[in-house]
């Protein structure tokens, strides 16, 4: 399993960032976080200088959205339902998606679950509980 440190992460999101600026070849990874960095403008300023986005601190108590993970996670959103895993992410996009006439704003309400099971993994030092995410997903689409 490929764990990626935060500045890998970040120089991953600038350089696509620069690529798809410069009309440049995307591998098929950056072809999807591009989509998702087009989708996100407010995020440009953060993406546009490598060096800054290094040394960025983005802290939760100051109200500050962390472009980086947000990003991470629409990518990791799409990889789960793009493969259908947890089982039956795929259905609560799919669910979301027409709730919300809106594949972004589905892939937020899923944000919210996946965020949920990462803080309560990371509470309990147990595996993420990909069933109780699975749950929490099935209470949004009702």
């Amino acid at each position: 399993m490929f764990t990626p440190s935060q500045h890998d992460v970040r120089r991953f999101f600038c350089e696509t960032f620069r690529k798809t600026r410069e009309n440049l070849i995307l591998t098929p990874l950056e072809i999807i976080a591009s989509d998702w960095i087009r989708q996100h403008p407010e995020y440009d300023n953060d993406l546009a200088d490598i060096e800054q986005a290094l040394e960025a601190n983005y802290s939760v108590d100051q109200g500050q959205t962390n472009p980086f993970l947000h990003l991470s996670m629409h990518l990791s959103i799409a990889e789960q339902i793009s493969v259908d895993q947890p089982p039956g992410v795929k259905q609560a996009f799919q669910i979301l998606a027409r709730k919300h006439q809106s594949e972004h704003e589905a892939h937020h309400e899923i944000m919210e679950c996946l965020g949920e099971m990462i803080w309560n993994s990371q509470r309990t030092g147990l595996p993420p509980d990909g069933q109780a995410y699975i749950e929490s997903l099935k209470i949004r689409c009702s």
